[in-house]
């Protein structure tokens, strides 16, 4: 008589034949783009201590209270599944004193995940994810580069029916204030509201928002919008994040009802649905979470990131034989790096269109993220090993070949094909 079968556990899987196969291209597309772009390989532990969640994430969010699979060891210790990327990359940011390195500092990953969530398709309990973080900087430009970046590899996996979705939540302090008046809007109103709506309101009043209760989004259609309380500082670095992406040719679709739901964002926060996966439409987001490092006991930092669902990108992507046509760039030494005169608007949105252009012709590129001066930008090119670098300005831009001493002055909209005409005459 045989043994009884044994099953994979209920919301997991195994991954072999084509699947794998796609998986495998997938990571390969992601490498490519990302560390092209200067963004380097981190693997965290599969398992953390439970505080970092409880502390990063938030004790009030969904994943915090019914979704992670905890445990205790033999030494009694609390630890826990990691059900998300980006407070164990914060948390190895400090540990590991990276804020001694030259900033920002530019990482990836490919891992899977875990939470106790309704097994679905494209919802498990184990799944992937691919995700990118940068922290050290709070430079516009670099919530518009991972934005681009995550656009190109949708786009480039055959990702159909896509959409970004993009707001501002403001600063901690800003938000304050709004948080008051949007409380003030729930308890008048909170007899129509879902009983965990309601548990929430003192803890974290924005996830209404994300509410699909039927009287909770009639409440809300009434509440105020945080977009309406940004600080000046922070209508600011909203306006020239739309005007870069605007610059790099990305579409979007203003949505101040977009909360996300980690406690630990701030700022700029986008989520990309595909129509191709109908009511669960998510495939990736992310945003800034310019306090999490020093709330995990490190100094302060800004940081942003996104994290994009394997299982959901493949749902999506279009099949075998017929995924896209984008040529993945080759994971190669920096070939690009382009420096500013000066940080005026319009340099930086020049740069940047440049900086989109020089990627989606095949180049390694990178531009300053740091807010460094004219030497300083030489001087990190240089320790980057850049073979080209680019340098902007008002009248004229003057590139430099690194490894010959040439350079010579021509217009900014030259500098791509100089930079190709030069590696074929190698």
């Amino acid at each position: 008589m045989s043994a009884p079968k044994i099953k994979a556990p209920r919301g997991t899987f195994d991954v072999l034949g084509q699947d794998a196969a796609r998986r495998t291209t997938l990571e390969a597309r992601a490498r490519a783009i990302l560390e092209a772009a200067g963004y380097e390989r981190i693997e965290t532990p599969v398992f953390e201590a439970t505080e970092l969640f409880a502390r990063g994430v938030g004790e009030s969010t969904d994943i915090v209270r019914k979704e992670m699979f905890t445990l205790e060891d033999q030494a009694g210790r609390s630890l826990t599944l990691r059900p998300e990327g980006t407070a164990p990359v914060c948390r190895a940011y400090v540990e590991h004193g990276m804020h001694k390195r030259r900033q920002p500092v530019k990482l990836w990953y490919l891992s899977s995940f875990f939470r106790h969530e309704r097994a679905q398709a494209g919802r498990y309990r184990q799944f992937w994810q691919v995700g990118a973080e940068a922290l050290g900087s709070e430079d516009p430009a670099l919530d518009a580069e991972l934005i681009t970046l995550l656009t190109r590899l949708l786009a480039d996996l055959g990702v159909r029916g896509l959409r970004l979705r993009l707001a501002s939540l403001g600063s901690l302090d800003s938000r304050r204030e709004y948080r008051e008046r949007l409380q003030a809007h729930l308890r008048a109103n909170e007899a129509d509201l879902a009983q965990e709506v309601r548990e929430r309101i003192e803890l974290n009043p924005l996830r209404a928002f994300d509410s699909d209760h039927p009287g909770t989004r009639q409440v809300m259609e009434s509440a105020p919008r945080l977009s309406e309380h940004l600080d000046a500082q922070d209508a600011a670095h909203f306006a020239e994040v739309r005007e870069l992406l605007d610059a790099a040719g990305v579409a979007y679709e203003l949505d101040h009802t977009l909360v996300r739901g980690l406690d630990y964002y701030t700022r700029t926060v986008f989520e990309f649905t595909s129509d191709a996966l109908g009511a669960q439409s998510g495939v990736g987001g992310g945003g800034r979470y310019d306090g999490l490092v020093q709330q995990l006991g490190g100094p302060p930092t800004p940081g942003i990131g996104w994290a994009a669902g394997i299982e959901r990108i493949l749902l999506a992507g279009e099949q075998e034989g017929e995924q896209g046509h984008g040529v993945p760039v080759a994971s190669v030494p920096l070939e690009l790096f382009l420096a500013l005169e000066d940080a005026s608007p319009t340099l930086r949105t020049r740069a940047f269109h440049l900086l989109c252009e020089a990627r989606a012709a095949g180049l390694a590129a990178q531009m300053d993220l740091g807010g460094r001066s004219l030497k300083g930008q030489l001087s990190h090119a240089n320790a980057l090993g850049a073979r080209y670098v680019a340098i902007l300005g008002e009248q004229e831009t003057m590139l430099k070949d690194m490894q010959a001493g040439d350079q010579e002055s021509l217009a900014s909209d030259a500098v791509v094909h100089a930079v190709l005409r030069g590696h074929t005459a190698l």
